[in-house]
């Protein structure tokens, strides 16, 4: 069973583009989101203790959202040291925003487990690039601190994803979709299968997609097909991981190559439509 949060925003400087603190109720843990440009003259007490923090930024290569996951005993100074590296041409990535979580109870090998964890969990959630490379998998925590940075990781998910970050948050699989949510796209030509989220459709990995694009395919899922293809998301014509959608109508038109109305090709089990369904 879910319980309600509550959770305290604080604008520093008065805006939701400076820094942001937010806080859970009853927890010792607390996020700061600080922007690149305010990181140098940043003199904040609370980022300079033990922390993770995650760097976000955009892959320049084919545009996908990325992230940098790290740990530091002295968070400022290693977001410091991170400008310094892109400075000197040591780093390639150019982050825009940190979120930095600090807690009164981590220390050294605290930070190091949850690092490995949020690695763990944010490869697996496919909505951002993990750029971090290498992490201590092997770190030794009593298991009562393990249970404890457990409830820890639960509360960043909570925050990063009330932030705007759904790093943590992993799509709806098909194995944890209802089947009766499931919803069918077949012609003779492709084969696909999604289902509606609040943020949009999403369609499941496996899915067959039609080989050909037409003339007045919408450009946008034109190139988006042209880049899955080229990155190996999707090989012989089939989709290998689930694909998250801004509109019943943009999956559709991915899958089939040219433009459809998803609310009409996309079908439950029963063969009623999605637009007669909503």
């Amino acid at each position: 069973m879910n319980y309600g949060k509550s959770i305290e925003l604080f604008l520093v400087n008065g805006t939701a583009d400076s820094i942001v603190t937010a806080e859970l109720s009853n927890w010792n843990g607390k996020a700061i989101k600080i922007p690149r440009t305010e990181v140098k003259d940043c003199k904040r007490e609370d980022i300079t203790g033990v922390g993770v923090y995650f760097l976000f930024c955009k892959n320049e290569e084919d545009g996908k959202d990325s992230v940098y996951i790290g740990e530091a005993e002295n968070v400022e100074q290693r977001l410091k040291i991170h400008l310094s590296d892109y400075q000197q041409g040591k780093e390639k990535y150019y982050w825009t925003t940190a979120v930095v979580f600090v807690g009164a109870a981590l220390n050294k090998a605290l930070i190091r487990y949850l690092e490995n964890r949020i690695c763990d969990m944010a490869a697996k959630c496919n909505r951002y690039q993990v750029l971090t490379k290498n992490t201590y998998k092997n770190t030794i925590v009593k298991e009562s601190e393990a249970a404890a940075m457990e409830e820890f990781l639960d509360n960043i998910r909570i925050l990063i994803n009330t932030l705007g970050y759904k790093v943590l948050e992993p799509l709806p699989t098909k194995q944890i979709t209802r089947k009766d949510d499931t919803l069918f796209l077949e012609t003779q030509h492709a084969k696909a299968s999604g289902v509606v989220t609040e943020e949009g459709f999403v369609v499941f990995k496996e899915a067959q997609v039609s080989a050909s694009m037409a003339a007045k395919m919408p450009t946008k899922m034109r190139r988006l097909r042209e880049k899955c293809e080229a990155n190996g998301t999707i090989r012989e014509g089939i989709l290998q991981e689930d694909m998250l959608f801004s509109s019943p109508s943009a999956a559709a038109a991915f899958i089939l190559g040219y433009s459809a109305s998803g609310p009409l090709y996309w079908k439950n089990r029963a063969g009623v439509s999605l637009r007669e369904i909503e």
